[in-house]
């Protein structure tokens, strides 16, 4: 099935798609979602556009006590000839099943999840914004729907596609943060959800969250669960760091998520000749580095900022200032790559922007 021949009702009630120069993430919604249900012994069926609505559940309904719901979350940019491509929508769909083999969700077909990013994407076209730094945020999204109190997976559950247009992430231009690491919250441990991106790990996260935006910082640096000094993650955000000639990021070892900007600013690398190396590296060696100037930069990875630099690092009362608190040219550099990328301003050598169709009538 093509993104063409699934169902789309148009809304009678289009709202107003508000300004490029006041959008900010994830305020405003589209007109229309994307909507197909699972049942056991039936399979995923009925893959349909509809108007935006609220979704309606019951008080027993099994995602609001047991928590089996996953998500991801990926950009459609407006290019310079008007036309639209989603970037990576194949190794969002990768990894929106990954998620849901971690929570014993069914899995769909990766061809039809692609699909219904373009379905969603074409159905609201006009909502993609034109101005550089604005996109179409698209969350996928599964929850388990069966109306039960019995703890086990659940029988039937809805995947749901909603879109939001979203102004650019440095509206005054990439500007380095404040971080501080703890190693008194824990995010994920081997063997628990930490690879997945579900619901119940974004709740792990706003304690710690807090507590460093009380005492000033912007994110928090997750430590392992175990021994407490093996990096993991910047808040929501792989992370990444340049001590000398190397590039570091922690390993994928089933704690954190295979991002898929991480992904990209990897491959990046190794096509501009870097040493980059995915291993792990404690806290004591970043510190260490950063006393003695070898610690160059540092900067997260994600969806929404592409790249955030880290300009301060903080740990047990000991405060080090990486690059002089400036981005630095790797940092930049990568950014710019990225955007360039996404916007058409530059060749895609690795295929990474898929073409969304839209309707001659629409």
């Amino acid at each position: 099935m093509s993104s063409m021949d699934i169902p789309f009702t148009r809304t009678r009630t289009p709202l107003s798609r508000p300004d490029d120069t006041s959008l900010s993430f994830g305020k405003v919604l589209t007109d229309h979602m994307f909507v197909m249900e699972y049942d056991e012994g039936q399979g995923w069926h009925d893959p349909r556009v509809v108007p935006y609505a609220p979704m309606q559940m019951d008080p027993a309904t099994s995602v609001l006590h047991y928590g089996q719901a996953v998500f991801d979350g990926l950009k459609a940019f407006r290019q310079a000839d008007g036309s639209i491509k989603i970037f990576r929508a194949e190794r969002h769909a990768r990894r929106l099943n990954k998620s849901c083999r971690a929570l014993c969700i069914p899995e769909m077909d990766e061809e039809l999840i692609r699909r219904s990013f373009e379905a969603i994407v074409a159905a609201d076209h006009e909502w993609v914004p034109r101005a550089l730094g604005t996109s179409l945020y698209i969350r996928p999204t599964v929850v388990a729907t069966e109306v039960m109190l019995g703890v086990h997976p659940a029988h039937r559950y809805t995947y749901f596609v909603i879109c939001s247009p979203v102004g650019s992430y440095y509206k005054e231009g990439v500007k380095p943060v404040r971080i501080l690491a703890t190693d008194t919250h824990v995010r994920a441990v081997q063997g628990g959800l930490g690879e997945a991106k579900t619901a119940a790990n974004y709740a792990a996260s706003l304690s710690a969250q807090q507590e460093a935006e009380r005492a000033g910082y912007t994110q928090v640096l997750w430590l392992d669960g175990v021994e407490r000094k093996w990096i993991d993650e910047v808040g929501t955000m792989n992370i990444m760091m340049k001590i000398g000639d190397e590039v570091i990021t922690p390993p994928l070892a089933g704690t954190i998520l295979d991002g898929v900007t991480r992904a990209s600013t990897l491959q990046l690398m190794r096509d501009w000749g870097l040493k980059v190396s995915e291993r792990k590296v404690s806290i004591d060696e970043v510190m260490a580095a950063g006393r003695d100037g070898t610690l160059e930069e540092m900067w997260g990875t994600g969806t929404a900022a592409v790249v955030s630099p880290v300009g301060e690092l903080a740990y047990k009362g000991e405060t080090i200032t990486i690059g002089g608190g400036k981005t630095g040219p790797l940092t930049q550099k990568l950014y710019d790559a990225i955007v360039a990328i996404q916007y058409g301003k530059s060749n895609d050598p690795h295929g990474w922007m898929t073409e969304v169709k839209v309707p001659a009538e629409a």
